[in-house]
């Protein structure tokens, strides 16, 4: 039997994120997420509801979401699902809670000296190998430097679609 596990979320950071080195010197942060959901009964009374969830990221995302990201920032993540299962040491009754591990990152915001974002889409979480936020390549010429008309020039970006607030979950 095949399978596929694949969570893709979109919403706030809620709290700061919590960075830690493990004793193999490896990253992990800590990430509280929250995800809005808003609908519109049959009666069309407006509703909202939000889903909590904890993340984890390792390695160089971790490191890059806890430099650039903070509490209310938005952020666009994708990762895999992970159940933690112990034992609870006081009543000694199984426990589990499902959370996010993170592979991959990307800003969704441009705030004005957060060091992250951009209009064009264009920084993102890495490779799913512990990749990060990466600075996005400018693609237009630098002032002096002569521009190529011939086939082998660069497409020119191009921006993503405009969204409209009511498609924000948030």
């Amino acid at each position: 039997m095949a399978n596929f596990n694949k969570v893709i979320l979109m919403g706030n950071i809620t709290r700061d994120i919590e960075l830690k080195t493990i004793a193999s010197g490896q990253s992990v942060a800590k990430i509280g997420l929250a995800v809005n959901r808003k609908w519109r009964t049959p009666e069309g009374e407006q509703r909202e509801e939000v889903t909590f969830v904890d993340c984890d990221a390792w390695g160089k995302t971790a490191e890059n979401m806890a430099k650039y990201l903070t509490k209310g920032r938005p952020v666009f993540i994708e990762g895999r699902l992970k159940l933690d299962t112990w034992q609870d040491k006081e009543s000694g009754q199984n426990r589990s809670k499902l959370g996010v591990v993170i592979d991959t990152f990307q800003f969704i915001d441009s705030k004005q000296g957060a060091g992250g974002g951009s209009s064009e889409g264009g920084n993102s979480g890495g490779t799913g190998n512990g990749g990060g936020w990466a600075p996005r390549q400018n693609t237009q010429p630098r002032q002096g430097q002569p521009t190529s008309s011939g086939a082998n020039s660069a497409p020119a970006p191009v921006a993503p679609p405009q969204m409209e607030a009511e498609d924000i979950p948030f």
